[in-house]
């Protein structure tokens, strides 16, 4: 049976979600980690493994295995963030560069080392471990320990796979033969419940074999399986038909019936054996197979608060049972690979829709422009599938980018109000029309974001040359047959929605070939590829930063949004939000987004998280203790709004305003009627010293911040801005010993929407968010801010 759909099994690994308005909670450990103990978990792990290295370089190993414990207690350590350079990874290098290992286990280990740390200078000894590794394949096309043996174990098998996989990334080369024998080795030796044994004849599965299964069906299918995207005599076939295969959809239903982070699921009374060896293997499938959620479960929360809660407080070790994991320099390697590996930062997300497999044409298209982005940002990174039924806010807001594709209508609208809380809290929806015919997806997306954006001032708009989507990380030719095709939404002081009306991702899916043969594409294909590829990293770094976050931010508790919403004025913080004529609305999101974290973290402050615009000559404004004002163009007040917020502010009413994206029209305007809503007072430089800047009324010490310096780019140079570290550049208004008025000529409120561009002078994310927290409260207790 044909259909129209993708073949690699990336796409194949879904589980069933739950229906549209019955969403089932991922499963919870009581006493929920956060993201500091994670990363304090993984830091002590990593001093724990360096600590034990021995003079030579080495750890403990195995007789049997020369080189196979420093092999895998040095890839934790990379991963964790040891830098290659540093003179441990160093001296674990040249002990492991001195041996010849002639076991799978370590051969692989071995080359996963090499490819992680300098492959470049390694090379060579990539590629002879690459033969060794294809000289010892059985004909069974699997992998074992004895030479001679004839049938392969999953365990050596999955090594092998792995360490080709990085190999032939790291440049080596990889016969398709390998490839082809090793996919019918795991394909021929599956159980028919969807799960793998240790070897092929082994009808009972085991968690950490399936793991292993589902892996190396994943690495060996991307180089097996028919592509989505082909190019015949010089000429692109987009959205290919594939055959349909269920394997792996099985083997991942498996795992989530029989899902555990305590056990090795499987082993019934053996479950602890071989336990974080599984947990290893178990990153592994959520990583490769973009899955956030095995059924209901999200595998990096409940296996990090797992490891967090079960990592020794003394030694901060993990000692696992049975042969290996008594050790517990290699069970503290297996905990540090799930941590430090399993949350690498999502970039995007990739959005399943209606109909049938309409969102997936192509599908290795998001894994193809994700792989581009670590290569150009030198950052590993992720990418997920989240399914509309059934996806909330949170869910959402689980990744910075939201990625649509089809060629049919995507009957987006029930998802409409969900779609605008992600973008109101700095989410970027990116989606493109695929395949020879996206006239209906088009159609219906731009139905769907007219129900979004209602507001007319909000619509699809063709981007310009001008546009920063053009030039942020890469050029696109002007000349592209991309040009004058992309369309955005401009929301306050950002692009929020970015819309292509012709295809990328079929040039994403051939984008492979750009790496290993760019000669094998005609030119015009080369051409289109690189311009698609330029479009898809500007929209990526423009949506980040290029600094997308750990998994294990998602893990800070906070309040349901919904409960927030509906606290009521009685008891908690309301600010109002001062109305002029110089885009007194150009950031929305600006004023909740700042109220909303003063609702979490560490300050966890009652608020409302209702908007209360308020003129300035509305008598309404007294009822607050605080205002908040931005804008980007100029403006003046009447003589009326100059005399009543006066009168707020030597009453103890406090206001805090900024220029928007660094406005110096706003900025002057704003300064001269401060002269003239206060002429017996003087803006001022507010110095280190001041009590606002430091954390001494429960706030944040922000002497010392970032600030982004745009560069003026050369014609034909993309964009780039500088980052500048020092006192932040606020000025202020005292009353009585009080500050009364807060002013910042550089941008916060971009950055409170979760945006920072490259164009724009301004403060990074953190630290406008500590900025503006510590105003707002030093205003709620100015006495105890200035207290010694």
């Amino acid at each position: 049976m044909l259909r129209h759909r993708a073949s690699v099994p990336i796409v194949l690994s879904l589980i069933l979600a739950a229906p549209l308005g019955a969403r089932v909670a991922p499963a919870q450990v009581p006493g929920s980690v956060t993201p500091q103990q994670v990363r304090e978990s993984i830091r002590r792990a990593t001093q724990f493994l360096l600590e034990e290295q021995s003079p030579r370089g080495k750890w403990d190993d195995v007789n049997q295995y020369p080189g196979g414990v420093t092999a895998l207690c040095t890839l934790a350590l990379l991963n964790a963030g040891v830098e290659p350079e540093d003179p441990r990874i160093q001296k674990a290098l040249k002990y492991l560069r001195g041996l010849t290992p002639d076991k799978t286990y370590t051969t692989s280990l071995q080359t996963m080392v090499f490819c992680a740390a300098q492959p470049r200078q390694d090379r060579l000894l990539i590629q002879r471990n690459a033969d060794e590794l294809q000289g010892t394949q059985l004909p069974s096309g699997g992998w074992s320990y004895p030479q001679g043996a004839q049938q392969g174990d999953n365990s050596n098998s999955q090594f092998a796979v792995l360490a080709l996989h990085e190999a032939e990334r790291a440049g080596a080369v990889v016969r398709q033969e390998t490839w082809e024998k090793a996919a019918q080795y795991w394909r021929e030796g599956q159980n028919a419940d969807g799960s793998w044994g240790y070897q092929p004849s082994w009808q009972q599965g085991t968690g950490s074999m399936t793991c292993a299964g589902i892996a190396s069906t994943l690495i060996c299918s991307l180089r097996t399986n028919n592509r989505d995207a082909v190019i015949d005599d010089g000429l692109v076939s987009c959205c290919q038909l594939q055959e349909e295969d269920d394997s792996l959809e099985r083997a991942l239903k498996w795992l989530g019936n029989n899902f555990s982070v305590k056990r090795n699921p499987g082993l019934r009374r053996m479950g602890h054996v071989w336990h974080y060896y599984y947990l290893y293997a178990l990153e592994r499938v959520g990583r490769l197979s973009a899955r956030r959620l095995i059924d209901r479960f999200d595998w990096y929360r409940e296996g990090t608060q797992f490891l967090v809660l079960e990592q020794d407080q003394f030694s901060h070790h993990w000692t696992g049972t049975g042969t290996y994991e008594n050790n517990p320099q290699i069970t503290t390697a297996y905990a540090l690979l799930f941590l430090s590996k399993g949350r690498r930062p999502v970039l995007m997300s990739k959005l399943i829709h209606e109909p049938g497999d309409d969102w997936d044409n192509h599908s290795s298209d998001v894994a193809n422009v994700t792989a581009a982005a670590e290569k150009a940002w030198q950052l590993d990174m992720t990418w997920q599938l989240l399914k509309a039924d059934g996806s909330s806010v949170e869910d959402l807001l689980s990744t910075p980018i939201l990625f649509v594709s089809g060629s049919e209508n995507p009957r987006l609208e029930p998802y409409a109000e969900r779609v605008r809380a992600y973008l109101d809290r700095g989410g970027f929806l990116f989606a493109e029309a695929c395949c020879l015919d996206g006239e209906e997806f088009e159609s219906g997306f731009r139905k769907f974001m007219d129900k979004v954006f209602p507001e007319k001032e909000y619509r699809l708009r063709r981007a310009g040359p001008e546009h920063p989507l053009w030039r942020t990380e890469r050029l696109v030719r002007p000349e592209s047959p991309y040009a004058g095709r992309l369309w955005t939404v401009e929301y306050g002081c950002r692009t929020c929605v970015a819309f292509c009306e012709v295809d990328l991702s079929c040039y994403w899916e051939l984008g492979g070939r750009l790496e290993s043969s760019p000669d094998d594409l005609p030119p015009v294909v080369r051409g289109r590829t690189e311009d698609a590829y330029a479009i898809g990293l500007n929209v990526l770094a423009y949506a980040t930063n290029r600094e997308p976050q750990g998994k294990e931010q998602n893990f800070a508790s906070t309040q349901n949004l919904d409960e927030l919403a509906g606290i009521g004025s009685r008891g908690v913080i309301q600010i109002a939000k001062l109305q002029h004529g110089g885009g007194c609305n150009d950031a929305p999101g600006a004023l909740v987004n700042l109220l909303r974290t003063a609702g979490q973290g560490e300050l966890r402050l009652s608020v409302d998280l209702d908007e209360y615009p308020v003129s300035p000559a509305d008598e309404t404004l007294f009822q607050f203790h605080m205002a908040f004002m931005h804008g980007r163009n100029s403006f003046s007040f009447t003589a009326q709004e100059r005399e009543q917020l006066s009168e707020f502010l030597r009453n103890g009413g406090t206001l805090f305003a900024d220029a928007i994206c660094g406005s110096k029209e706003f900025a002057e305007a704003f300064r001269r009627e401060m002269a003239l809503v206060l002429p017996d007072k003087q803006l001022r430089r507010l110095t280190a010293a001041h009590p606002l800047m430091n954390d001494v009324a429960g706030g944040f010490d922000i002497r010392t911040v970032e600030r982004r310096d745009p560069a003026r780019p050369d014609p034909g140079e993309p964009l780039r801005a500088r980052v500048l570290k020092g006192e932040p550049e606020l000025e202020g208004i005292e009353i009585d010993g009080r500050l009364a008025m807060v002013f910042s000529p550089y941008d916060i409120s971009c950055a409170l929407e979760q945006h920072e561009s490259p164009e724009c002078p301004g403060y990074s994310r953190q630290d406008a968010a500590r900025i503006a927290l510590n105003v707002l409260v030093y205003s709620l207790n100015p006495d105890a801010a200035a207290a010694p």
